[in-house]
Order: structure tokens, then C-alpha cells, then sequence
């Protein structure tokens, strides 16, 4: 048995950002996805809009919507939700 394994983090200490802008179909798209998934498990969703960040917009505009997990770029342009499922792992 390996002792140096990492334990399973519990998606409800998890939050994902959903960084994006209005009128961004794609956007539309990921924000579904993130609902439907952050729901079934548990996790915080939180949505940001890249056009009232400067920060945000400097690091993002040319890949939104991108997905954030606890921070850490997860995904951008579209969400794969078995991908996200796994990534937050359920």
C-alpha cells in the first residue's frame, strides 16, 4: 500500500469560478455544465465577469469562459463535464 497517496480532497471544500462576460454564448454553455456538476457534488460555484477585473481580463479575455478550480486554471473555451467530474473527484 502506498503511504505517500494523496487522500481524495471532498469537493465540498471546493470552489469553481466560472470567469466569463455577458452575451458570451460560450460562456452560456460553461455556466451550465459548472451548475449542473457543482450541484451534483457539492463544490461552490462562483462566477466572475472578465470585463470588471482588469486583472482578469489582462490573464483571460482571449479564452473565456474559463474554468477555475480553487484558482488554478482547469479548462477555457468549453467545459467537458466528465473532465470537471473527475477534476473535482466525483
Amino acid at each position: 500500500m502506498n503511504l505517500l497517496r494523496r487522500a481524495k480532497k471532498n469537493p465540498a471544500d471546493t470552489v469553481v469560478t466560472l470567469v466569463g462576460k455577458p452575451g458570451c454564448h460560450l460562456c452560456e454553455d460553461a455556466r451550465a455544465v459548472v451548475l449542473k456538476v457543482t450541484a451534483d457534488l457539492g463544490a461552490t460555484f462562483e462566477e466572475k465577469d472578465v470585463l470588471q477585473d482588469p486583472e482578469l481580463y489582462e490573464r483571460y479575455a482571449e479564452q473565456i469562459p474559463v474554468t477555475l478550480i480553487d484558482g488554478r486554471q482547469h479548462d477555457f473555451w468549453r467545459v467537458d463535464e466528465s473532465r470537471l467530474r473527475k477534476a473535482l473527484g466525483g
